[in-house]
């Protein structure tokens, strides 16, 4: 039974990203934008469920659950999803993820400031990438110009080569540290969409032992293994490997359950409360 129904109601703790305060639940952008990372039909199940108003519909739930923080692709599907909301009132606050899809780093950038993002990271697919190649010159500058616009910065990366380079080259305020690493990505940044994603337990753990050495707090994603894994069990291990200070990132499909929000920010509190986190 869930804290939802048995009538008590957790307020997730916010955490500190440098100058970005956020909620440790975040509600993640993936499934708006259709990357489902199973199949091209449940992309095109999320694209066709997503529209505008349920977009909006989710971060109003958010809000109720208590989750005061978005993460979502600088695109303009984001943008004017975030700009319609709060319009009509909505607070939710937003960490932008950079995308080669749309521009890149620094097109990216430019539009986390337009959106008023708190923080914002270069994307993970592109970071393997580059530190696979050597090819780091832009991750620097990109990270200066973040930090120069006022706004928390940070990485994304699905490998341990990925994050532990950004630990030792960068002083970031967050890291986003994928639970898997479910595609090549040193040879493009794009994941190959013909190729079947792998999600290995011994990706997982790797990670969530780099985590306990890096020097800034870092957003765990990836942690359902874009839903192949119960959500329980799998919430049970986040707890394990959170550090205080830490977040996590959620995507959810309120099609499959309407009330997927507030399930998971129970199932995250409820797990992080039983270890004393």
């Amino acid at each position: 039974m869930t804290a939802a129904e048995d009538g008590k109601q957790y307020r997730p703790k916010t955490v500190q990203l440098g100058s970005a305060t956020v909620s440790r639940f975040i509600i993640g952008g993936n499934p708006f934008s259709g990357f489902a990372h199973q199949s091209f039909a449940r992309d095109e199940e999320m694209r066709d469920w997503y529209t505008m108003a349920r977009i909006k519909e989710a971060y109003r739930m958010a809000e109720a659950a208590g989750v005061t923080t978005h993460l979502g692709r600088a695109d303009e599907l984001v943008l004017r999803a975030l700009r319609e909301y709060r319009l009509e009132g909505g607070r939710i606050d937003w960490i932008a993820q950079t995308c080669p899809l749309t521009g890149g780093f620094f097109l990216g950038i430019e539009s986390a400031k337009a959106g008023k993002a708190k923080a914002c990271f270069l994307h993970g697919g592109e970071m393997d990438q580059r530190v696979a190649a050597g090819d780091t010159a832009d991750i620097f500058e990109a990270i200066k110009r973040i930090k120069d616009l006022g706004i928390a910065a940070g990485v994304a990366g699905h490998t341990t080569d990925t994050i532990q380079w950004a630990a030792d080259h960068l002083e970031l305020d967050f890291f986003m540290a994928c639970y898997y690493n479910p595609s090549d990505r040193t040879v493009q940044a794009a994941r190959d969409y013909e190729d079947e994603e792998y999600y290995g337990a011994e990706d997982r753990d790797a990670m969530c032992a780099l985590i306990q050495q890096l020097p800034a707090p870092a957003i765990h994603y990836k942690v359902l293994a874009a839903g192949r894994h119960d959500p329980r069990e799998a919430f049970e291990y986040v707890a394990q490997a959170y550090r205080p200070g830490d977040a996590v990132c959620v995507g959810v499909f309120t099609k499959d359950h309407p009330d997927m929000v507030q399930q998971d920010v129970d199932l995250l509190e409820e797990a992080l409360e039983r270890v004393g986190k």
